[in-house]
């Protein structure tokens, strides 16, 4: 059995992902060690999860906070840059305390989220077989294919080629700051140069949380990438304890969720339950905690039928005949599997390339989480309720979901990648 050293972004939405995948890999018999700042470790309640805190001195406890509140809401140009600046931060200190950390522990291998580079640089460094998982939407690149964070539809003519160009040499420029930690540690590490992220993922196996009926035509992504769908363990944290409400069956249904990170966004939710009264619909608002008792009771007032911090996401999306969300790639997935149409908000980070993926398939519709009123949010949940085409489109992608394998997959296929004995009983599904 290995010990798995496990490294990606302080957000919630990757800890949970990432713990799906490492509680399979502990029913194996695996040892599991996440690293990062010291606030991360509540993002962890499964006690078989080892988590040990570095970078007390640059990322000391109260302060992951102020990130994911500059992340949630990057604004404008001046915003972004602090958000950049705190992604780059993050990896110098990965990068500077990772090496000492995983010598003390004993690490045998490493989970390196596409995400941070820092997890499969330091194993590279150390000769550690590293394995990427993309929780967000890949960053691999290839020629006309948009980066996740553009809001850009695909297209192979000589224009979307232009389009994808221009917005990469405008993102890569952006990232200077980040690409600068990069290039300056694989330098001190001695490794070869690289200074991006699609540059530090694994030459083993790169697992990755979508389908490929989802994505954007795709024709260069090599060998060893695998499509295993939704990381997932039985129930989200937070909300296994939570009941369904009594759904009215003779009328609509919509649940509406922004995430653990946007959940905050009052002024948002209020156009939704505005959107929804307009239908006459029934509506369950999952905030995440980002609201007080007020705000519920006055969005109750404006529209939605129920207002919670915390909903069984899964099973309100199997009942639902639509969901609103900002189209993070946890609620993408998991409206797919339950073939629910999306109105999709993006907000930030690569929501705004999954509302572009899902207008490309067919499968919801998008609009402005800033602009859209709540009469325009009206008319396009009107078409998802109406019309078919969009559930219909969405059955295929469910079933492919279905065949993908999840979390027990990845789990088989990091096993097989770093030639590591499975326990008796169980079968091994690469595909």
């Amino acid at each position: 059995m290995a010990h798995f050293a496990v490294v990606g972004p302080a957000f919630p939405s990757h800890y949970s992902a990432l713990a799906a995948l490492a509680a399979e890999l502990a029913d194996h018999g695996h040892r599991i060690s996440f690293l990062h700042r010291p606030d991360a470790g509540a993002f962890l309640d499964d006690p078989r999860m080892g988590f040990h805190a570095i970078g007390h001195d640059s990322h000391p406890p109260g302060t992951l906070a102020g990130a994911m509140r500059r992340a949630a809401n990057p604004g404008g140009p001046l915003g972004l840059r602090r958000v950049i600046a705190d992604m780059a931060s993050g990896t110098d200190m990965l990068c500077r305390e990772l090496p000492g950390a995983f010598h003390r522990l004993g690490v045998d291998a490493v989970i390196a989220d596409q995400m941070e580079a820092a997890g499969g640089l330091v194993a590279e460094a150390l000769g550690l077989p590293f394995v990427s998982v993309a929780n967000s939407l890949p960053v691999n690149r290839e020629p006309g294919i948009p980066l996740p964070v553009m809001p850009f539809a695909h297209g192979e003519d000589a224009r979307a080629l232009r389009i994808v160009e221009g917005s990469t040499r405008v993102y890569d420029w952006m990232m200077a700051p980040h690409r600068r930690v990069i290039e300056a540690h694989a330098r001190r590490f001695g490794l070869g140069r690289r200074g991006m992220l699609h540059e530090c993922l694994s030459p083993l196996a790169q697992v990755s949380q979508t389908v490929a009926e989802f994505e954007f035509p795709r024709r260069a992504l090599p060998p060893h990438f695998y499509h295993v769908g939704p990381l997932r363990r039985m129930a989200a944290p937070g909300a296994r304890d939570q009941a369904m409400p009594q759904v009215d069956p003779g009328r609509p249904f919509v649940f509406a969720s922004l995430g653990t990170m946007q959940g905050h966004r009052y002024g948002l939710f209020k156009r939704i339950a505005l959107a929804c009264r307009r239908l006459d619909v029934q509506l369950l608002l999952a905030h995440c905690g980002g609201l007080d008792a007020r705000h519920a009771r006055a969005l109750e007032r404006l529209g939605a039928t129920w207002v919670c911090a915390f909903a069984p996401q899964l099973a309100a999306l199997e009942r639902a005949d639509a969901v609103v969300s900002h189209a993070g790639s946890n609620t993408v997935m998991d409206a797919i599997a339950a073939c629910t149409p999306m109105l999709a908000l993006p907000i930030a980070f690569d929501q705004p390339g999954a509302a572009a993926r899902i207008a490309h398939r067919g499968i919801g519709l998008c609009a402005s989480a800033r602009f859209a009123t709540a009469a325009q949010l009206a008319g396009k949940l009107r078409r998802l309720l109406d019309e078919p085409e969009f559930a219909r489109r969405m059955a295929p992608m469910a079933e492919s979901i279905r065949q993908a394998g999840g979390a027990p997959r990845a789990a088989a296929i990091i096993e097989a990648a770093l030639r590591l004995e499975r326990p008796a009983g169980s079968v091994a599904c690469l595909g």
